[in-house]
């Protein structure tokens, strides 16, 4: 009993610390976001596609130089490890745009009549909640806000801008 209210109490937090760090990305990159945004209502399933391809290719470079670097010497370990990170980071930022992106996006489908900041609390913790739901948030849901994501963060790397 005592590890499903640890469990419960974590999954809490976690909806909290990432509410409020859906809504600092938000604030900090708004035109970024509204782009990944834009993009994920026009064109999701291309998003998902890009997002897909895109975080296998890297991911399995990124998780290839980290094995060659954990039986290499001190030099090659570094020369393997930083770039490795780096792609990693990279992914972390597309995934957080996408993310983000996401919420601005179900808020507005979710929440018309809101104001935005509430609109997006609610459809932040409503994301997260849905995507703990067991199997099928953590197999099928997550995976594919995920990718939808990070391809709709690349695309709007290449979106020209409207005005």
């Amino acid at each position: 009993m005592t590890d499903i209210l640890r469990i419960f109490f974590i999954a809490i937090l976690l909806t909290i610390t990432l509410t409020a760090y859906f809504l600092v990305i938000g604030a900090l990159f708004t035109s970024r976001v509204t782009k990944t945004q834009n993009i994920i209502e026009q064109t999701s399933g291309r998003a998902f596609g890009l997002g897909l391809v895109n975080f296998f290719f890297f991911g399995l470079i990124a998780f290839v130089m980290l094995s060659l670097a954990e039986n290499a010497g001190s030099f090659v370990k570094g020369a393997l490890t930083i770039p490795a990170l780096v792609i990693l980071a990279f992914l972390t930022v597309l995934l957080s745009l996408g993310l983000t992106g996401t919420v601005n996006f179900l808020g507005e489908r979710l929440f018309p009549d809101m104001s935005s900041p509430k609109r997006n609390i609610w459809s932040a913790v409503i994301l997260c909640f849905a995507c703990a739901l067991p199997f099928v948030g953590w197999f099928l849901l997550l995976p594919y806000v995920g990718f939808v994501g990070i391809g709709a963060s690349i695309l709007g790397f290449f979106q020209r801008s409207s005005s």
